[in-house]
């Protein structure tokens, strides 16, 4: 399916594959889902992941102590999809994992276990040509991130090659909740919206239900990351509901997902059905 948001401000979740478990992450999601999540972006963890902050770090340390792989994820994504038609699906990885599977069986096994969209974070756009063409065979929307210091050329071939949204970063360095968000989120939205017809998702550093509807003022959708991994370091045996209740506060009434009606019955969503 065409990745595409139904809502405005759409809602993107983060969530790293594997911690504490694989069996754990998929009922995460699903809670996720239920809140109001209108995209999921699958992370696959990575020895070193040097956009991510201390949060996303710890979690994947965690998650490779397990032994979590790409493919995993990729089946865990398969997974997902047979009960979440309409929710996006989007792996968030760095280049080595998918160049160890190798870029096309990586975009044949995507398309297959019915992947929307894939983000390769420390892939540049200038060095994409290989990628963006296997992705292009197998209908796979390339996503990339847009910072706010790339000069007005980059933005156009970012925004260019892009499929199903735009990734705005909010500021410059690593992911991370915080308190404030920079004035240069708003410049760089209004810069891409020159450039693109596309979604602008709006994503680092946001983490309270107050940032959630400012960034909704003016971006179309609002990623959210570390404030997720963390929600989930911090509650050990309960990860699925307090991700749950994270959402449903950040959004404050969230919308009913459209895919939550066909959502499994597990023991981290069977209080919602009882």
């Amino acid at each position: 399916m065409p990745l595409m948001f139904h809502r405005k401000p759409a809602l993107v979740v983060y969530i790293t594959c594997g911690d504490p478990d694989l069996a754990t992450t998929r009922n995460i999601v699903f809670a996720a889902i239920e809140a109001g999540a209108d995209a999921i972006e699958l992370g696959v963890p990575f020895s070193d992941p040097v956009a991510d902050g201390p949060v996303i770090q710890r979690a994947s340390e965690r998650a490779l102590q397990h032994g979590t792989s790409l493919a995993q994820v990729l089946t865990l994504a398969a997974e997902i999809r047979q009960h979440a038609q309409s929710t996006g699906l989007i792996i968030f990885s760095y280049l080595n994992p998918i160049l160890r599977m190798g870029m096309e069986k990586f975009c044949k096994v995507a398309r297959a276990a019915g992947v929307d969209g894939a983000i390769v974070t420390d892939l540049p756009v200038e060095e994409a040509g290989e990628y963006l063409r296997a992705m292009r065979a197998h209908d796979l929307a390339p996503v990339f991130l847009a910072a706010p210091t790339s000069p007005d050329a980059r933005l156009k071939s970012i925004a260019k090659v892009s499929r199903g949204f735009v990734y705005a970063v909010s500021r410059t360095g690593v992911t991370g909740a915080k308190q404030q968000l920079a004035d240069d989120a708003l410049k760089l939205v209004q810069r891409l919206r020159r450039l693109t017809k596309l979604p602008v998702a709006l994503g680092f550093g946001i983490s309270t239900p107050e940032q959630f509807a400012e960034v909704g003022e003016f971006a179309d959708a609002v990623v959210v990351g570390s404030a997720i991994v963390e929600t989930i370091e911090n509650s050990p045996g309960r990860e699925a509901e307090a991700v749950r209740e994270f959402v449903t506060r950040l959004e404050g009434v969230a919308s009913p997902a459209s895919d939550a009606a066909m959502i499994p019955v597990t023991r981290s969503t069977r209080r919602r059905y009882e």
